[in-house]
């Protein structure tokens, strides 16, 4: 059977069943959007939260009438929105690339954080918070910009330390990204165990949590996601034939080596991207893919873009959780999902231990 074909049949699914899940997710988005924008130690109603988000468009701003309190506004535009925004774009990033990493390591085990993003920065983000605590560019303090640099430069280190003979083998990649973490975590507690005072805040922020985020880390993250995601999009087709092996992918006219540096450069600025604003959030980019792949199935065409809005929706209500469960204190997101994920994750694996699993 000629490799296009096999691709087709394996990946085919109904598209009706598909256009379904697009439907349900998208609607489940809007609707969880609008409870986690009205749930907190405010109750705002969710007519007046539209309503509040419609006024700031100029064609419509004349047409509404404000039947809400100056508080309620401030609250939803410049608390929660921004920070409801931020969780759904860190979200779908996890779990795009998490859609890639285990399209190119072939292995549902992957995850966003396998090449030593996440302890990049983490170290990053140690080192900002221990010498340059209070230090801002352009307004922004530099954790996220520090978080981002460091985990681009691990990722990049990891990725030219598993060339071999101008190579890229999956296999020495991910040695190279466990050594290359562990090596880093050293010192991220080392930094840790000198900055008594500082403790908490590294800890906080390794952890995960959008309690301080705003308008700012919304703007730095979004032009990164998006054209992570893109350049993601652009090759699901050559990423389903890298699906029947790398050789039968290189005799059907893939180019594997580019694809791999392309995919792994889209997952890698997601990944960045999503941990510099949000700290280390785990899980989302590991159980999003395999839930949306019991649904419709392992077509990166439909996965991808599917596996990104659920990743979104669940991050969002997530944070939701984080802030209202412990209420006025508030709980790192990073623990919610890992409460979570982990049980479900077990629950997948267990499933499946006695099948083979196709992506």
């Amino acid at each position: 059977m000629p490799p296009n074909r096999a691709v087709k049949n394996n990946f085919s699914i109904s598209k009706n069943r598909i256009t379904k899940a697009y439907l349900i997710a998208i609607t489940l988005t809007i609707i969880g959007a609008l409870f986690s924008l009205s749930t907190g130690s405010v109750y705002v109603k969710p007519a007046n939260i539209l309503a509040i988000v419609l006024k700031q468009i100029p064609i419509m701003d004349s047409g509404i009438s404000k039947v809400w309190s100056s508080t309620d506004e401030s609250i939803i535009l410049y608390i929660r929105l921004p920070r409801l925004i931020l969780a759904f774009l860190v979200g779908a990033e996890l779990s795009a690339a998490g859609v890639i990493y285990q399209g190119i390591f072939r292995n549902p085990m992957a995850d966003p954080y396998i090449i030593g993003a996440s302890s990049g920065a983490s170290l990053g983000a140690a080192i900002a918070i221990v010498f340059f605590s209070g230090m801002t560019i352009f307004g922004m303090g530099l954790t996220p910009l520090f978080a981002f640099a460091d985990a681009l430069l691990t990722i990049v280190i990891v990725y030219g330390i598993s060339k071999i003979a101008g190579r890229t083998y999956t296999f020495t990649l991910l040695l190279a990204g466990i050594a290359i973490s562990s090596f880093i975590s050293a010192f991220v507690s080392f930094l840790m165990y000198f900055s008594d005072e500082k403790l908490h805040q590294i800890y906080s922020w390794v952890l995960g949590s959008f309690s301080s985020q705003g308008w700012n880390e919304v703007f730095l993250n979004l032009p990164y996601g998006i054209c992570g995601i893109a350049l993601g999009y652009l090759n699901l087709r050559a990423l389903n034939i890298l699906q029947l092996g790398e050789n039968t992918a290189f005799f059907t006219g893939v180019d594997t080596e580019h694809i791999k540096r392309v995919c792994l450069g889209a997952a890698s600025l997601l990944t960045a991207a999503a941990v510099a604003v949000s700290g280390v959030i785990g899980f989302v980019g590991l159980v999003i893919p395999h839930i949306t792949r019991i649904i419709i199935g392992p077509d990166h065409r439909s996965l991808y873009p599917l596996s990104a809005i659920i990743g979104g929706l669940y991050l969002m209500l997530a944070d939701t959780v984080a802030r209202v469960i412990l209420s006025p204190t508030e709980v790192p997101v990073g623990i919610i999902t890992a409460l979570l994920g982990g049980p479900f994750f077990l629950f997948l694996l267990f499933g499946k231990k006695n099948r083979n699993y196709i992506m």
